[in-house]
């Protein structure tokens, strides 16, 4: 496929994106965008602010993010003037560390569950939709992934989670944002496919697998994509 071909198909899949957006984003304050800064979420943030310029950008500040995660940030939300709403857990690294010590190394599952899954849940628990960058490619956890489902929050609630970027490459990423100027996350360029904690962080260890570097093969996700189970009723 030439590039004019690749572009093309990119900007359909654009404008598939934007109706999805045009028919989400109501007016009515009902509506957060979850964003870790990385390609697919800055993009889809930024097709958003074409609808709507205070939708909420929700950031998970674990206070363990790369320098160049929180310098990132901070630009785009500069530039971009961003509604950022950023998500802090209820206790700071120090305080957790000095009671639990390092949980990214000894449990990592608890640390996610503190420092990510429970301030995003209860802040999402405000809003009637929830916006995600989610990719099928991402990660074979991902690979059933459905551009709009129902999302069982711990309590019951349910939100609306759209996923507008479900089918799309790496390389439609890739495209869209230099078709729109968005610059990119320096951290790319030096190898990362996945950015998350800098602890639990590593260059790729499978080219194939883009998530390959996180938590050094122990999990595959944080657990803020995997929706509370409710419990059976008793007999």
């Amino acid at each position: 496929m030439s590039t004019v071909e690749i572009v093309d198909e990119v900007n359909v899949k654009l404008e598939a994106v934007r109706e999805t957006l045009a028919q989400s984003l109501t007016g009515e304050g009902d509506v957060c965008l979850t964003c870790s800064f990385q390609a697919e979420d800055v993009l889809l943030v930024k097709l958003a602010l074409e609808l709507d310029a205070e939708i909420p950008v929700l950031f998970l500040d674990t206070g363990y993010h790369f320098a160049e995660t929180y310098a990132y940030r901070d630009r785009i939300a500069r530039e971009w003037n961003l509604n950022l709403v950023n998500l802090l857990p209820a206790k700071t690294v120090a305080e957790q560390e000095a009671q639990f010590g390092k949980l990214y190394e000894s449990a990592p599952d608890r640390c996610c569950g503190l420092r990510k899954v429970e301030p995003l849940f209860k802040a999402v628990a405000e809003y009637r939709v929830w916006l995600t960058g989610l990719r099928r490619e991402q990660a074979r956890s991902r690979a059933t992934l459905e551009e709009s489902s129902m999302f069982t929050l711990p309590g019951g609630k349910q939100v609306l989670k759209l996923a507008p970027l479900a089918v799309w490459t790496t390389r439609d990423v890739w495209y869209a944002c230099e078709e729109l100027a968005i610059p990119l996350l320096p951290l790319y360029a030096r190898g990362y496919s996945s950015i998350g904690c800098e602890p639990c962080t590593t260059l790729p260890v499978d080219p194939t697998d883009l998530r390959s570097g996180r938590w050094a093969g122990r999990k595959v996700e944080c657990g803020i994509h995997i929706q509370a189970i409710e419990p059976a009723p008793a007999n």
